[in-house]
């Protein structure tokens, strides 16, 4: 399904996916948060050159019948809040792009620099930190992207203890889906 040599796996940190066991494809461990992850997909289109990127990584649930592995094919900014100023929760000002939809199947995902421990104001199905950043950045280039997350946590008061029990969990799913 995917071109290995056109394809690059963004990553926020290695425990989520460990390149030593996809070592024929390129990852790109980014950081943690929206501007780490914007800064790690420029330096890597401009140095890599793919058409695709694949976007890798834990994420947690805002619906407990959403679990394991995810497609997420809607992207919203969850932090960007300038309803003072007249936009609305989400939209970017004087921005043309505030949601981003790509063709398929899959859930919505807010992103955001915060770790979500209760239900955010903004809707989706379920929430990460750098997808948003990502999503933007492809549809701004024209590239082709794909977002896998696996649902570590139900984004609730126990959110950071069931992450850290979870979040390495999903790796071989992945690794099914983009080897299939």
């Amino acid at each position: 399904m995917f071109d290995k040599k056109n394809t690059v796996i963004l990553v926020a940190i290695e425990e989520e996916l460990p390149q030593k066991l996809i070592p024929e494809w390129k990852i790109i461990y980014t950081g943690v948060g929206k501007v780490n992850a914007a800064i790690s997909i420029s330096e890597a289109y401009f140095k890599l050159k793919p058409r695709t990127f694949i976007n890798y990584g834990s994420a947690g649930s805002l619906s407990k019948n959403i679990t394991g592995l995810q497609q997420v094919i809607e992207f919203k900014q969850r932090d960007m809040d300038a309803r003072q100023m007249g936009f609305s929760l989400g939209e970017t000002p004087y921005d043309k792009v505030s949601s981003i939809r790509f063709p398929g199947n899959g859930v919505s995902c807010s992103t955001g620099d915060n770790f979500v421990s209760a239900k955010p104001e903004i809707e989706t199905d379920i929430v990460d930190m750098e997808s948003y950043s990502y999503a933007k950045f492809c549809l701004k280039h024209n590239l082709n992207f794909y977002c896998y997350k696996y649902i570590s946590d139900n984004a609730n008061e126990i959110a950071s203890n069931d992450w850290i029990n979870n979040f390495s969990k999903g790796s071989n799913l992945f690794i099914d889906k983009i080897n299939s």
